[in-house]
C-alpha cells in the first residue's frame, strides 16, 4: 500500500540518524503494503501532502461493523470526522455502535478529509460490540509472545493469524494479527525507537524499531503508543496498546525489513 509522509514529520525525520546503511526517511518510503484484512489486499492511492483533499462521498449509507471507529469510517469515505458525526448526530464522545447506519447524503456543507491523513486530532471511538473469534485458515496458527526463536525475534502480540506475507508488491508485506482493543503489543526484538507517530497514511498509529544495520520492525494500527522516539527497548517489552487506527478492524500490522526489503516475518518469528 502507498502512502504519503506529513509535512511535520517530513522535517522531523530529517533530524534523525540511524546509522551506516539506511536512512530512515528512506526506510519510511519503502514501507508499503500496509495491513490487509481478512487475506484481501487494501489500496490507498499515493498522493503529496500538497494533493488535494480526497472528494468525500455525499450519498448513500454505511453499515457500522465490528472494529470500525468514526474516523476510520471518515477517511474511508473522504470525509472529515467532525463533519460526519454532525450529518449523523452523534455527540461526544462519539461512540458508534454495530449495525448503527451512517450516512453520507442530507443538507449542509460537507468538509473533506485533509490531505495529509493525520489522525492526531481524531476521537477514539470504538463500536459497542464484542466481535466473534476469527477463524483462521488451517495453515495459520494462533501467535503467542512466550517465546523467542534462535535468531532472538519474538511475537509482537497474542492473537489469530489473519493475513499472511506476499511477496508480490501489490499484496501484504508483512502479517497481520487480530486482537482485542487495548491488548499489549510488544517489541519483536531489543533495539531503537526510530518513529513513532501517525504521519504514514495507511499504517495509523505506528511504531518502527531499529534492531541493527540490517533489520527493522513496524507494528502499525495502534490505539496508543507507549513509546517514543529515540528510546531504547527490551524484547517483549510492551510499546503500543493494539487498535484499529488507519484500518477497519481491531489488529496489529507487523513487518521485517531487512536492508529496507520487506522479508516474511514468519521465517524469524518462533514457530508454535
Amino acid at each position: 500500500m502507498n502512502m504519503a509522509i506529513g509535512m511535520n514529520d517530513r522535517s522531523r525525520l530529517r533530524t534523525l540518524r540511524l546509522g551506516a546503511g539506511l536512512g530512515l526517511s528512506l526506510l519510511l518510503a519503502q514501507l508499503v503494503g500496509c495491513a490487509t484484512s481478512g487475506g484481501t489486499s487494501e489500496s490507498i492511492e499515493a498522493r503529496p501532502a500538497s494533493a488535494p483533499a480526497r472528494q468525500p462521498v455525499t450519498h448513500g449509507q454505511y453499515r457500522v461493523r465490528s472494529g470500525d471507529t468514526l474516523y476510520s469510517i471518515a477517511s474511508r469515505h473522504g470525509w472529515d470526522w467532525r463533519a460526519l458525526a454532525e450529518r449523523n448526530a452523534i455527540p461526544a464522545p462519539y461512540t458508534i455502535r454495530v449495525g448503527q447506519v451512517i450516512r453520507f447524503s442530507g443538507s449542509g456543507p460537507v468538509v473533506p478529509m485533509a490531505a495529509s491523513g493525520s489522525t492526531a486530532s481524531a476521537p477514539v471511538t470504538t463500536t459497542r460490540a464484542t466481535r466473534s473469534p476469527v477463524t483462521a485458515p488451517a495453515t495459520m496458527q494462533p501467535s503467542g509472545a512466550a517465546t523467542v526463536s534462535s535468531a532472538g525475534w519474538t511475537w509482537p502480540a497474542n492473537g489469530q493469524l489473519i493475513a499472511l506475507f506476499s511477496s508480490n508488491s501489490s499484496l501484504n508485506k508483512g502479517i497481520d494479527i487480530a486482537g482485542e482493543m487495548g491488548q499489549p503489543v510488544v517489541a519483536a526484538s531489543a533495539g531503537n525507537v526510530v518513529y513513532a507517530g501517525s504521519g504514514l497514511r495507511g499504517y495509523g498509529e505506528l511504531v518502527i524499531i531499529k534492531h541493527s544495520d540490517t533489520y527493522v520492525s513496524a507494528y502499525g494500527h495502534n490505539r496508543r503508543l507507549l513509546v517514543r522516539e529515540g528510546q531504547q527497548v527490551k524484547a517483549g517489552q510492551t510499546i503500543a496498546e493494539m487498535g484499529a487506527t488507519g484500518t477497519d478492524r481491531v489488529k496489529l500490522h507487523f513487518e521485517i525489513r531487512r536492508q529496507g526489503k520487506p522479508v516474511d516475518p514468519l521465517q524469524y518469528l518462533p514457530r508454535r
